[in-house]
């Protein structure tokens, strides 16, 4: 997500300092080359050399003759974006009112002024974090274009954002957003039908590539929502549903102010009437499947306008059924684009999809994180 990124690295004195290394070695992971600042109260809770490890560069820990934060984020600077994280109330405040009296707030206040991207990732105890200036702070930096990460609210604290949201609020930062403005709904994963009160009817589906599209089209600047029965997600909106029923309503009411619909969830192709009581085993049991209703074509009907995405699995392994099925719901529903994949990658990280247009297929083999992107990317030149 951040391959050829440099990111610099403002740590400040949380006692969420600790998670430092984890955080710099995650960035790496995506792709990012990582130079970490420092204040003197964030050497006393992490040393430097262990963030030196970390990043394999050297700590800037004091500004020198060299002048590190014009070196690092000047408008000729090294870096690409200005990550602080975590940043205490003390930081967030000085931020906003250009106080530079540390290597950290030195470098902000240079990032702001050069128009290098600024992602900001508080943590503190929840009391500070809702004190109304360190609020009037944050929507200040927040006004100047800043990415702010929000903090997780447990036990009194204002913990700061996991690794993954704040990767993507950073990959966020530097990527152009070209969904700003536009209205995007997502399913995902699979939904599972009641037999009776304990016993269900599912499938396979992981919902991996579903929350890898949401998360894709968020961080070109999409509003999205994600309708699934899965995790919340920090990317998205999320609508919890269960059944292809409530899948089915909940899209119904998400379409109605959206810009497009992409397909990407297992829907249950049937479902049954569920008993009231647990069924008893031991003896043979039948049951009667019922055709669930087809959710893009009762979208369409409504939304003959929208712009809708779908997906296809098909257990064949052969490219020429997968694309002749793709084709054939695509112009059933007037779709925008099919993505066909086969079965057998449910559940795995990496995939192997078909995108198929009117004009063409084209292949994609990858991570489903990949694919997410791809997929965005198909979407955008529709919208």
């Amino acid at each position: 997500m951040l391959e050829g990124v440099n990111v610099a690295l403002g740590v400040t004195g949380s006692i969420a300092a600790v998670k430092v290394v984890e955080l710099a070695h995650e960035l790496r992971r995506q792709g990012a080359s990582v130079r970490a600042v420092m204040t003197d109260a964030a050497t006393g809770i992490v040393h430097p050399w262990a963030v030196e490890f970390a990043t394999e560069n050297d700590v800037v820990t004091e500004i020198t003759g060299r002048v590190e934060h014009v070196e690092l984020c000047g408008r000729e600077g090294w870096a690409d974006v200005f990550l602080v994280a975590p940043a205490t109330a003390n930081t967030v405040g000085k931020m906003a009112a250009a106080i530079d009296d540390s290597p950290v707030t030195t470098c902000a206040t240079t990032a702001l002024g050069a128009g290098v991207p600024l992602v900001v990732a508080p943590a503190m105890h929840e009391p500070m974090y809702d004190h109304p200036g360190v609020l009037e702070a944050i929507e200040r930096v927040e006004s100047w274009g800043v990415e702010f990460v929000d903090p997780r609210i447990e036990e009194g604290k204002a913990k700061i954002a996991t690794e993954d949201a704040i990767v993507t609020g950073v990959t966020k930062a530097v990527t152009e957003q070209t969904l700003a403005g536009k209205s995007v709904v997502v399913t995902s994963g699979s939904t599972t039908e009641s037999i009776d009160p304990i016993r269900t009817l599912s499938n396979r589906a992981s919902g991996r590539t579903g929350r890898a599209v949401a998360r894709a089209l968020s961080i070109r600047g999409a509003d999205v929502t994600l309708v699934h029965d899965g995790p919340d997600v920090h990317y998205a909106d999320v609508l919890a549903v269960e059944s292809a029923a409530e899948m089915l309503e909940a899209v119904e009411a998400a379409v109605e102010d959206a810009d497009a619909l992409v397909s990407a969830a297992a829907i249950s192709d049937f479902t049954v009437e569920a008993a009231d009581q647990k069924i008893r085993s031991g003896e043979a049991l039948t049951l009667d499947l019922h055709p669930a209703p087809k959710l893009i074509d009762t979208v369409r009907e409504s939304r003959p306008d929208l712009t809708i995405v779908g997906f296809k699995a098909e257990t064949s392994g052969d490219d020429e059924s997968m694309v002749t099925e793709a084709r054939r719901i695509m112009d059933r529903v007037g779709l925008a684009f099919v993505v066909a994949n086969d079965a057998s990658v449910m559940g795995d990280d990496e995939t192997r999809a078909l995108v198929v247009r009117g004009d063409g297929t084209s292949e994609f083999t990858g991570s489903k994180v990949g694919l997410g992107a791809r997929v965005a990317d198909e979407l955008e030149k529709e919208l």
